[in-house]
C-alpha cells in the first residue's frame, strides 16, 4: 500500500464519496436493465422518475464542492505519484469526471433522464407497431435535450463533447477524414465481394428451438470465460451488457428460431464486453476506474470476441461437431467449411447487428452522419426516415422496407441521446485487429490454443494488458502502450483482405487501393 494510502485521510474521504456516488449509480443502473428485461410496461413513467431521482442525488453529490476541495488539495500528490499508480489515476480521472460534470445542472440530467425512459418505452412501442410518427415528438425532444447538453461546454463542433463522453479525446474534426478514408476504401471491396456468387446460407435458416440455442451458447461462452458466478444471463429486444460492479456483470440476447445467428453472435459479442468489465482489479471497485476507458476500447473487444475469434475458423474446429451433435436434423449434411462460409457470408443489408463484418462499418458511418445533420440543424427529425433510406440507397443499394428496419432499429437514439452514439463502433472495428495482432505477435499459440478450445492464453492476455486497468489510461494511451502505435484503419483493412480473399477466392488488396 502506498504512502498516500496510508498516511493521506482526504485521499480516503475522496474514495468514500466516490463509493457513495457509484453506489447510486449502480442502482440506477439496476432499475435500467429490469425496464430492458422484466419490467411492465406500464411501470415506464414511474421508473424515469425513479432513475432520474437516483441520478440526479448521484450527480449533486459529485458536483459537491468538497470534492472539488478535495481534489484540489490532492493535486501535489497527483504529480508527485507514478502517473500509472492507481492514487494519482483516481485523483486524475475523477478530476477530468469532476470538471465536467460540474457544468451540468443536476436538474437537468433528472429531466434528461426522465425523458429517457419514457421514450424508449415509447420506441418499443413504435417499433413493434413500425410507426415513426408515433416515436417522433420524443426524438424531437431528445435532440433538443442532446443539444442543450452540448450547450455547457466549449466546443468546434456541437457534436464534439457528446462524442467525448463516449470517446474521450475523439471529435468530428478527428473522426470525419479517419470515417471517409474507411469508407472510400471498404466501397470497393463491397462491391467487388457482392459481385461474386453468393455463399450458400439456408443451413442457417432453419427452426433452430429456442432452449437449444440458449443451452449452447451458455457452454460456448463459460468454455471462452464469463463467469456466471458474476453474471447472468437475460433476453431484452436489443442486447446490452449491464455492470453493477465488478462482482455482478449481466448480458442479455434475443433469439430468432428461425436465424442461428442471432442470438449466439449477440451473445459472445455481449460477453466481450462482460470479459472486460468482470477483468478489472479489485482494488478499483467503487471507483470511477472500474469501467472500461471509452466506447471504443470496450467495443474492440466485444467485436474480437465476436468476429476474430467467434467467426474464425479455428474456434469452429472446437464448436462444430457440438453444434452438429445438438442440431443434427439441421447441420447434418452441412460441412464446417460449408458452415464457417455461410457465417461469413457478405451481403447488403438493412440490419446493422445482423451486418457482417465487410459492411458493417458503412451502417455505422451512415448513422454518424445522420446525427451530425440533425446536431446541426441540417437534417429535421421529421426529415429522418427518408434521409435515412437515401443514404442506404447511395452505400448499399438497399432501402429498408420499412421504417422498423430502418431508421427506428436501434435504440441509441430513442434509449438515450443523439450524438456520440455510434462512432465507437467503428473505433471498436479499428481497434480490435490492432490488439489482437499484438496478442499473437506475444504469443502465438493463442490460435493454435483457440482451435483445441483453449481460450485461456488470449484471456489471460487481455486481462493482464487491457482488462485490469479499467479507466486508469485513455484509448490512446492503452493502443500505444498495447500496440507500441497509434489507432490506425490498416490493421482492419489488411484483416479484411486476408480472410475474405480465402472465403471468396477475390485478390481483394486490389480493390483497397481504388479510391
Amino acid at each position: 500500500m502506498s504512502t498516500l494510502t496510508l498516511r493521506e485521510p482526504k485521499y480516503q474521504e475522496l474514495k468514500n464519496r466516490l463509493s457513495q456516488i457509484r453506489d447510486l449509480e449502480a442502482a440506477a443502473s439496476v432499475l435500467n436493465w429490469d425496464q430492458t428485461t422484466y419490467m411492465p410496461t406500464g411501470g415506464a413513467y414511474a421508473r424515469g422518475r425513479q432513475i432520474a431521482t437516483l441520478k440526479e442525488f448521484a450527480h449533486e453529490k459529485f458536483t459537491d464542492p468538497a470534492i472539488g476541495q478535495l481534489l484540489e488539495d490532492l493535486r501535489p500528490y497527483e504529480n508527485s505519484l507514478s502517473y500509472d499508480s492507481t492514487e494519482a489515476s483516481l485523483i486524475r480521472i475523477t478530476r477530468r469526471d469532476y470538471d465536467r460534470a460540474v457544468r451540468v445542472p443536476s436538474e437537468f440530467m433528472a429531466k434528461f433522464c426522465q425523458h429517457q425512459a419514457v421514450s424508449y418505452e415509447a420506441w418499443v412501442k413504435a417499433k413493434s407497431v413500425k410507426d415513426f410518427s408515433s416515436v417522433q415528438p420524443y426524438l424531437e425532444r431528445t435532440l433538443d435535450l442532446s443539444r442543450e447538453l452540448a450547450s455547457f461546454f466549449p466546443y468546434q463542433h456541437i457534436a464534439d463533447p457528446l462524442i467525448d463522453f463516449a470517446d474521450e479525446g475523439m471529435t468530428v474534426s478527428i473522426l470525419r477524414p479517419l470515417f471517409s478514408q474507411l469508407r472510400q476504401k471498404l466501397l470497393p471491396i463491397v462491391e467487388a465481394i457482392t459481385s461474386a456468387p453468393l455463399i450458400e446460407d439456408s443451413c442457417l435458416y432453419q427452426h433452430y428451438p429456442k432452449q437449444h440455442q440458449l443451452n449452447f451458447g451458455r457452454t460456448v461462452i463459460e468454455r471462452i470465460g464469463y463467469d456466471f458466478q458474476r453474471g447472468r444471463q437475460d433476453e431484452t429486444p436489443h442486447p446490452f451488457t449491464s455492470s453493477f460492479s465488478i462482482g455482478d456483470v449481466r448480458i442479455t440476447t434475443r433469439v430468432y428460431e428461425e436465424n442461428f445467428t442471432e442470438a449466439l453472435f449477440s451473445t459472445v459479442h455481449e460477453v466481450g464486453h462482460a470479459l472486460y468489465e468482470q477483468g478489472i482489479a479489485l482494488e478499483l471497485e467503487g471507483t470511477p476506474l472500474a469501467e472500461g476507458t471509452s466506447s471504443g476500447i470496450h467495443e474492440s473487444q466485444s467485436r474480437l470476441w465476436e468476429n476474430m475469434v467467434g467467426r474464425s475458423r479455428g474456434f469452429w474446429e472446437c464448436f462444430y461437431p457440438q453444434l452438429q451433435g445438438i442440431f443434427l436434423k439441421q447441420l447434418s449434411r452441412t460441412s464446417i467449411s460449408e458452415f464457417y462460409r455461410a457465417i461469413n457470408r457478405v451481403a447488403k443489408s438493412c440490419i446493422r447487428t445482423d451486418a457482417d463484418e465487410v459492411t458493417y462499418n458503412l451502417h455505422v458511418m451512415i448513422r454518424f452522419d445522420l446525427e451530425l445533420a440533425m446536431l446541426e440543424g441540417e437534417l429535421a427529425v421529421s426529415d429522418l426516415p427518408d434521409a435515412w433510406n437515401e443514404r442506404y440507397k447511395t452505400d448499399l443499394g438497399i432501402v429498408p422496407a420499412d421504417d422498423s428496419e430502418g431508421v427506428m432499429q436501434d435504440v441509441h437514439w430513442y434509449g438515450e441521446m443523439i450524438g456520440g452514439m455510434f462512432q465507437g463502433y467503428t473505433l471498436g472495428n479499428l481497434i480490435a485487429p490492432q490488439i489482437y495482432e499484438a496478442a499473437v505477435k506475444f504469443d502465438p499459440e493463442i490460435t493454435v490454443a483457440i482451435e483445441r478450445g483453449n481460450f485461456t492464453l488470449l484471456h489471460k492476455w487481455l486481462k493482464q494488458n487491457i482488462y485490469q486497468y479499467g479507466r486508469k489510461y485513455t484509448a490512446n494511451e492503452l493502443i500505444r502502450r498495447v500496440t507500441g502505435a497509434d489507432l490506425s484503419i490498416d490493421p482492419f483493412i489488411n484483416y479484411i483482405q486476408d480472410k475474405y480473399s480465402e472465403i471468396y477466392k477475390i485478390k481483394l488488396a486490389t480493390y483497397a487501393t481504388k479510391n
